[in-house]
């Protein structure tokens, strides 16, 4: 999806933010050039700026500026390299400001079934990454159904079983990285089984587990959600895992409509979709094991950025003052790392 696909569309939700001076860590958004489509630093920058007090933010791969040569497996390496450009972009625009948004933290990608390359790909990125790599996501996201796309790595059935993989997620550990896991809802079980297997790893799950609503799911919806609930129950018994809450604008996976319609959906009619879900994951993960994330540009199909993060604030409201600040902030900052003033 275009990141300045529909503006008009967008001008007709304009919403003021219900806690404009709340501190917020943006936990995952991408940033690219490519195809002449740009959402880079300034186009964060403009999007931030013009919503909530977004402080911080967690750049996530997206298979943006790879090199075209050198070995396969450190041709990522470009993108660490791309994202620490725009990094200094953004603290250019940011001088003197006081309510600039700094890119905290890089999560790249790495091939994790790629054996001893993976050991000099983290190096690699670590050195470009210039003090912000701060972790990896090789996306797992496979289904059986023809008409559910799989991730843009191109993953394989069962790969979080393959030993192979498993090694890397490890050494992702031993090394001081995270691992980012984008999968299905019906892959939960298999992440749990892979948590297990590696407690040294923290391991942060996307996009509330992917609840997917499209294909055969978008008319067995209960039996998705019975598979979805008992799998983020396997995940939040290991406590190596984290959980991102997000990707609620994903129309293109998990269906709700709202692309189609005359004008974005308000924050509360978005809440109102979203509490079920939200309240159950983050309930069952605990609110200093989650965090809130954009993933701008992915979710501008449906939603402005000022309405996503007043989503947030919305179904926040029952969790204490700690708990929010966990939420918004916090987890953020402890498990990627990021260097606060």
């Amino acid at each position: 999806m275009a990141s300045n696909a529909r503006p008009k569309w967008f001008a007709q939700r304009i919403e003021d933010p219900i806690d404009p001076d709340r501190a917020i860590i943006d936990a995952h958004h991408h940033l690219w050039r490519r195809h002449g489509d740009v959402y880079a630093a300034k186009e964060l920058l403009a999007d931030t700026r013009g919503s909530h007090n977004v402080t911080h933010s967690v750049f996530v791969e997206c298979g943006a500026a790879w090199f075209d040569e050198g070995p396969p497996a450190m041709r990522s390496v470009g993108e660490t390299n791309f994202v620490v450009r725009e990094a200094r972009v953004a603290q250019s625009v940011n001088a003197g400001e006081s309510d600039g948004t700094a890119i905290g933290a890089i999560v790249g990608h790495v091939d994790l079934t790629s054996g001893a390359a993976v050991d000099m790909a983290l190096v690699a990125h670590d050195q470009a990454g210039e003090g912000l790599f701060r972790g990896v996501r090789h996306g797992t996201n496979w289904s059986p159904h023809g008409d559910v796309p799989n991730g843009h790595v191109d993953p394989t059935e069962s790969l979080m079983a393959d030993p192979m993989f498993r090694s890397g997620v490890a050494t992702v550990g031993q090394m001081g990285f995270t691992f980012d896991a984008w999968l299905y809802f019906d892959q939960l079980a298999e992440l749990a089984e892979m948590a297990l297997a590696v407690p040294q790893t923290v391991i942060v799950l996307n996009h509330l587990g992917g609840p997917l609503g499209i294909g055969p799911h978008a008319s067995e919806r209960e039996h998705m959600l019975d598979v979805w609930r008992t799998g983020m129950s396997e995940v939040a018994r290991c406590p190596n895992v984290m959980l991102k809450v997000g990707g609620i604008g994903m129309d293109h996976y998990f269906g709700m409509g709202w692309a189609d319609l005359d004008a974005p959906p308000s924050s509360e009619q978005v809440a109102d979709h979203w509490h079920d879900i939200v309240h159950r994951a983050i309930d069952a993960f605990g609110p200093d094991r989650c965090m809130f994330e954009s993933n701008y540009p992915v979710d501008r199909q449906t939603l402005p950025y000022p309405v996503l993060w007043n989503t947030f604030q919305i179904l926040a409201d029952r969790y204490s003052p700690a708990e929010q600040q966990a939420m918004f902030h916090d987890t953020a900052a402890r498990v990627y790392r990021i260097e606060l003033p």
